[in-house]
């Protein structure tokens, strides 16, 4: 299925990573449903699933036929993300078919080692950064970028040092400062005793989600970095809240409690930060990161949802 003419071609689109299910199925209707001038490109890295995703979401709207295509892709492999920025530039030219690129696609481990923490970090940091570059010249140079995010990253960054904290914040990082804090992480993670390596590198008291809302902590860093070198474009993070998906629900078997005991919301509400970030009014900032409830808060402690904006 092809764009049925010039008109859908010309429309600009917005690709969301990991959208087969969850937060990320969740996004790509929102948008169909709510900002018909986009099209939506449903990002999934397994064709099957993805294929039934689409199917699935046309078969209850099938009114979106033309504003809807599926794109295998990927983020955590350098091969699948090159060969989806061809096929975009192919199917809809290179005269900005994208206005916005939200990068959904996340996973969660507990890691206790460097060969696990690498995993993580290959798709959480590595592969929002490979879709970006590689999207790059297809996205609108007024465009945005999402990152999704979580309450995880301020949360770790909350337990580090003070110097550590200036470190996550740093508005002057480079690319090259975030992957030598990786490889400073990795180093830490082939430790015999990576509770001590941790605390000593004063990056707090290592618990089971640790290197999750590390993960985050780098994105959020990364935000930082891209929006200040790329000031054209509205680049910002977000977490979508403590959303029930295949990502979060053992959380509450483990418990012994149901979701909505463990306080889980659904999914299509963990959609409407993001959605705001990629298409909303955010006053024009960028390089931040925002709450569950689209409000600004901060990277280095907690802000809960309702609580008074933060002002940086």
């Amino acid at each position: 299925k092809g764009p049925s003419s010039l008109g859908t071609r010309s429309m600009q689109r917005i690709l969301v990573t990991g959208a087969n299910k969850g937060i990320g199925n969740a996004i790509v209707r929102k948008l169909l449903k709510e900002h018909t001038k986009y099209g939506v490109l449903l990002g999934s890295r397994d064709a099957s699933r993805g294929e039934a995703a689409l199917k699935q979401i046309l078969a209850d709207n099938p009114e979106y036929q033309d504003r809807l295509d599926l794109l295998l892709l990927d983020p955590s492999s350098a091969q699948s993300v090159t060969a989806a920025a061809g096929q975009v530039a192919t199917k809809y030219g290179t005269n900005s078919p994208l206005y916005c690129i939200i990068n959904n696609a996340g996973t969660y481990m507990q890691c206790e080692n460097a060969e696990a923490l690498g995993t993580l970090l290959s798709v959480n940091l590595f592969g929002p950064q490979r879709v970006n570059e590689a999207f790059n010249n297809l996205l609108d140079p007024n465009g945005r970028i999402v990152n999704v995010s979580s309450a995880s990253g301020p949360m770790f960054v909350a337990k580090c040092s003070e110097e550590r904290q200036a470190q996550f914040l740093n508005k002057a990082a480079t690319w090259q400062d975030v992957t030598a804090l990786v490889d400073e992480c990795m180093k830490l993670f082939g430790s015999d005793n990576l509770g001590d390596a941790m605390a000593k590198a004063g990056m707090g008291a290592v618990e089971s989600s640790s290197a999750y809302g590390l993960s985050k902590a780098l994105l959020n860093l990364y935000t930082i970095l891209s929006a200040r070198d790329d000031p054209k474009r509205l680049i910002n993070a977000v977490t979508p809240g403590f959303v029930e998906t295949d990502l979060t629900r053992p959380f509450a078997t483990h418990s012994g409690k149901t979701p909505a005991q463990m306080g889980m919301i659904q999914p299509d509400a963990g959609a409407v930060a993001p959605v705001k970030l990629a298409v909303g009014d955010v006053g024009g900032r960028t390089g931040k990161y925002f709450g569950s409830d689209g409000l600004q808060s901060p990277m280095h402690k907690y802000r809960n949802p309702g609580d008074p904006e933060y002002k940086d």
